[in-house]
């Protein structure tokens, strides 16, 4: 019986994408704790616009924000070939394992360290490993919630849209709802994770937490635009690999007219 299901396209396919759905967002979560300068990869100056009244911002971005915007690619897949169901299940199964693995994260972090380790890279310029560890993987109780509850609302905010402008479209401009969708959850992930981590958290002014958040939004919104043409490759990926006709089940399926797959 299982090898059966394990057979099934759908299925298989479906165990890639929550794989990968995970793994990506597990990822990002370790990443963010490192600020990098958009302008600097870039190779120009610093933008040092004024937002709010918040004077000299340009684009400081968490290294999460690489990998976010492909969960919200993925979001959009998954909620035109499985439904709202799917993309629920696979969000609450990402924030239960970042959750675990921060708790684990916590637990190592106080583990006592080897004597030997601890000033093992000395050499190197780092004169405490165990406060190296610590600084990578220590990141603010404040930012964690605010991260996942983020992640969470904004996921679930992405399937309410996709599917509203679905319903008005019908199959007919693909890219807009997922593009719609996506510029929606978005907004709404920027603001949250930064009232909660820093507002609640560390209470900036609410000029900055705004201020902040415009500049996340704006390098997300673009990223939103870039990646449309992708969402339309990999989706002519599935159709080749499900067949035409069992992709288009599964989008029916997706809207509710038939029973959800």
């Amino acid at each position: 019986m299982i090898h059966q299901i394990l057979k099934d396209r759908s299925t298989k396919l479906f165990l890639g994408i929550t794989a990968f759905f995970v793994a990506n967002a597990l990822i990002a979560e370790c990443i963010g704790g490192k600020i990098f300068s958009l302008e600097g990869v870039l190779g120009i100056s610093p933008a040092n616009f004024t937002i709010f009244g918040e004077k000299g911002l340009s684009f400081n971005l968490t290294c999460g924000v690489l990998l976010w915007p492909l969960e919200f690619v993925i979001t959009d897949i998954v909620n035109e070939y499985y439904g709202p169901k799917a993309v629920r299940r696979i969000s609450i199964t990402a924030v239960s394992l970042i959750a675990y693995a921060f708790v684990m994260f916590y637990l190592a972090m106080h583990i006592a360290p080897a004597g030997f380790w601890v000033t093992s890279k000395t050499a190197n310029g780092i004169p405490s490993m165990q406060g190296a560890f610590e600084a990578i993987f220590g990141q603010g109780m404040w930012i964690i919630l605010g991260s996942l509850v983020a992640f969470l609302v904004s996921q679930f905010i992405d399937v309410i849209v996709f599917h509203k402008i679905k319903k008005i479209t019908g199959e007919k401009m693909p890219w807009l709802r997922a593009t719609g969708s996506t510029v929606v959850s978005q907004l709404v992930d920027s603001f949250v994770v930064l009232v909660i981590a820093f507002k609640l958290g560390n209470n900036w002014s609410w000029s900055f937490v705004l201020a902040v958040c415009v500049v996340n939004y704006m390098y997300k919104f673009t990223m939103a635009i870039i990646l449309t043409p992708v969402i339309g490759f990999v989706e002519g990926r599935i159709e080749n690999y499900l067949g035409h006709d069992k992709a288009k089940q599964m989008k029916l399926a997706a809207m509710g007219i038939e029973n959800e797959i």
